[in-house]
């Protein structure tokens, strides 16, 4: 049994992150994923910080920082968020003046977590990406960079829809293009995401008049007025903050996939 004490003697607030993840089982399993993602996320940063790409940066710091608060770092998720408003405001030299500091914690809260999970970096392979085929029966497609969020769903759903799973808008975009759209009982929409984000995916279905036949939920970290506001010009079902719990992303996702079932 994994001694729970290496993570709440470093300040991990377990018992909140519980609010989310329901039990330790699945909170272990979900810490998986995240060490399976945090290197490339701080690759990412690093990159989008040496090559002043503060709109990025802000993206990818604004995906650790609910990394975090996942899993009750709350510290390090502040962290982050002092980067993400740095990012949106294009202050590179705040980011790089305190990126260091920002790096040193990150490395240490992760050993942390390595040591609680009795794991070695070469021991937790990089998740493959997804490779979408024909797709044969119903299923939910969720759209998030977070590996997390895109498997907790998932658990939370098995035995009962398929869940297929995009880690950006580009990867959403092309499975619903090249995916008969009955099959497609709704999806789970991020909107913070690099590349191709949220919002690129709402015009596409919008230019393509897909609302009406897929219908979207909107999962996300964000509480900014504007954003949410922006998101809700389109016909979306319903949005959900994260982190959220089993219950309501089950409530919300029966009012979503019942939009799909009565326009039938």
């Amino acid at each position: 049994m994994k001694d729970v004490n290496i993570l709440t003697s470093n300040g991990v607030d377990v018992k909140k992150s519980l609010e989310l993840f329901g039990d330790m089982n699945t909170y272990d399993s979900m810490m998986e994923d995240f060490l399976k993602e945090v290197d490339g996320k701080i690759a990412s940063a690093r990159r989008y910080k040496d090559t002043l790409d503060m709109a990025n940066y802000a993206i990818i710091v604004h995906s650790l920082k609910s990394d975090c608060r996942y899993f009750g770092m709350e510290g390090l998720a502040d962290m982050f968020y002092e980067h993400e408003l740095a990012g949106k405001r294009n202050d590179s030299y705040f980011v790089r003046e305190n990126f260091d500091k920002l790096m040193t914690e990150a490395t240490r809260m992760i050993n942390v977590v390595k040591r609680y999970m009795g794991v070695l970096v070469e021991e937790v392979p990089t998740a493959p990406t997804q490779q979408f085929s024909q797709v044969q029966e119903e299923c939910v497609l969720v759209v998030d960079d977070s590996n997390i969020i895109r498997n907790f769903i998932e658990k939370i759903f098995a035995g009962k829809y398929k869940i297929l799973s995009a880690k950006d808008g580009q990867e959403a975009i092309s499975f619903i293009d090249n995916t008969p759209h009955d099959k497609v009982m709704c999806m789970f929409l991020d909107l913070n995401m690099p590349g191709v984000d949220g919002f690129q995916v709402l015009e596409h279905f919008k230019g393509a008049d897909l609302f009406k036949i897929i219908p979207v939920s909107i999962i996300t970290g964000s509480d900014d007025m504007e954003t949410i506001q922006r998101a809700f010009k389109y016909p979306i079902v319903d949005m959900i903050q994260k982190p959220f719990n089993e219950s309501k992303i089950r409530d919300v996702a029966e009012k979503t996939i019942s939009r799909k079932t009565n326009s039938i």
